[in-house]
């Protein structure tokens, strides 16, 4: 049987005043297209140049991953805030650190 993976991630601008929260198949590639996106104002991450991975979450099931998305980007900032100090206390930009496939 084929593992499926999906991960919930929040990415942050270098001033960490702006989260960007999103689901996908692929963290090392999607952080990139982030990246790439940089300054673009058709894209709010792009727009707010959030590029910098500060929390991610693996799923196994796509449903629950987009439900898990849709529950966090209705929290208060400050809940989203908690969610990631408890993953990164420290708030480092994780980038160079998901694998590439």
């Amino acid at each position: 049987m084929r593992q499926h993976n999906y991960f919930v991630y929040i990415v942050t601008n270098s001033t960490k005043s702006t989260l960007y929260i999103g689901v996908t198949n692929d963290l090392s590639i999607r952080i990139k297209q982030h990246y790439e996106n940089r300054g673009l104002p058709e894209t709010f991450a792009g727009r707010y140049h959030c590029y910098y991975l500060v929390f991610w979450e693996h799923h196994t099931n796509i449903n629950f991953a987009i439900e898990r998305e849709k529950e966090i980007k209705k929290w208060r900032r400050e809940k989203k805030d908690n969610l990631i100090t408890q993953f990164n206390s420290e708030w480092r930009f994780l980038n160079d650190d998901i694998q590439e496939d």
